[in-house]
């Protein structure tokens, strides 16, 4: 069964939190090969969310199936870390993740910087260009906003 849940740094026993960083791990440094601070000191900030969306019927970190984290950017929302295992991907698991991170994400706008060839899906949630293309870890992004 997939489910799709969304709590505070609090809220995350311990191997839930492992798999969350595992998994940021495996897709940001490992997969893309860009070595950065992945733990930036947000995760934990109160109004922080994390949203996971797992396979109940694996166990411990294999389970963690998708990712995606909700800061409070003070004007406006932040959604970032959005990460699908690879085994995953191409089910449409993402939407569940990108659906539940804007349910969380209420009464405000929100913005993201997207991996260039992201766009078209962000947009499909109502988020369009709001700046110039930059590199970030040599990977072409764009800044989207979903005006609310």
């Amino acid at each position: 069964m997939i489910t799709v849940t969304a709590a505070p740094f609090a809220g995350l026993d311990g191997p839930s939190a492992y798999a969350v960083w595992k998994l940021r791990q495996d897709v940001f440094v490992v997969e893309q090969a860009c070595p950065y601070p992945d733990l930036d000191g947000r995760d934990d900030e109160p109004d922080t969310r994390h949203v996971l969306l797992r396979d109940d019927a694996l166990p411990g970190a294999r389970g963690l199936l998708g990712y995606a984290r909700v800061l409070d950017d003070g004007p406006s929302w932040r959604i970032g870390r959005v990460a699908v295992a690879r085994a995953a991907r191409g089910r449409g698991l993402a939407d569940h993740l990108m659906n539940t991170a804007l349910e969380v994400s209420q009464g405000r706008d929100v913005v993201l910087n997207a991996q260039s060839p992201l766009t078209g899906w962000y947009a499909s949630f109502g988020f369009e260009v709001d700046g110039v293309a930059f590199l970030e870890d040599g990977i072409p992004h764009v800044p989207m906003r979903l005006s609310r």
